[in-house]
């Protein structure tokens, strides 16, 4: 099952790109053992429409066209599910059973995305109620993912 994480906007280089990119090379690596792949990011060109709800639908169509069949949809979003790591890697664990394509993970932008887009989502997934910068969410999600797969995996990164 491949990983993908589609986020609108893009991370500038720096230490933020590293770190995320740091964390989707270990979430490949040891996903490769149980069955996750291609740990992918996808930046989604931020809309320049003037107003909110243009931004929200033009940036949600961008995504729901790259979504391959037969994928899961995660959404990020404060108002989600705080699901612990090994609850996460459960549900990968899951989808992965289930013969999923793939498992994508969405982060919209500071307007959020289109109704329309987040009620096809499978899970609505929150990192607290706190408000966090996308570029900050990006790496905690694929943290987050690596450590999922390092439970699958047996690995002793987690100890919880």
């Amino acid at each position: 099952m491949r990983i993908i994480v589609i986020a609108v906007g893009r991370l500038k280089q720096g230490p933020e790109r590293e770190l995320a990119e740091t964390y989707r090379k270990r979430a490949e690596a040891v996903g490769r053992s149980v069955g996750l792949r291609d740990v992918e990011i996808v930046e989604i060109r931020e809309s320049r429409a003037q107003d909110a709800e243009r931004r929200r639908v033009e940036e949600s169509i961008a995504i729901a066209n790259i979504l391959p069949e037969r994928a899961t949809l995660v959404m990020l979003d404060e108002r989600g599910e705080n699901l612990d790591s090994a609850a996460l890697a459960a549900c990968l664990r899951e989808w992965r059973a289930e013969d999923r394509a793939a498992a994508c993970f969405v982060i919209g932008a500071a307007d959020g995305l289109a109704d329309s887009l987040r009620q096809r989502a499978n899970l609505k997934l929150a990192f607290g109620t706190a408000t966090w910068p996308h570029q900050l969410v990006r790496i905690m999600l694929l943290e987050q993912l690596y450590r999922a797969a390092t439970i699958l995996a047996g690995h002793p990164y987690h100890r919880g």
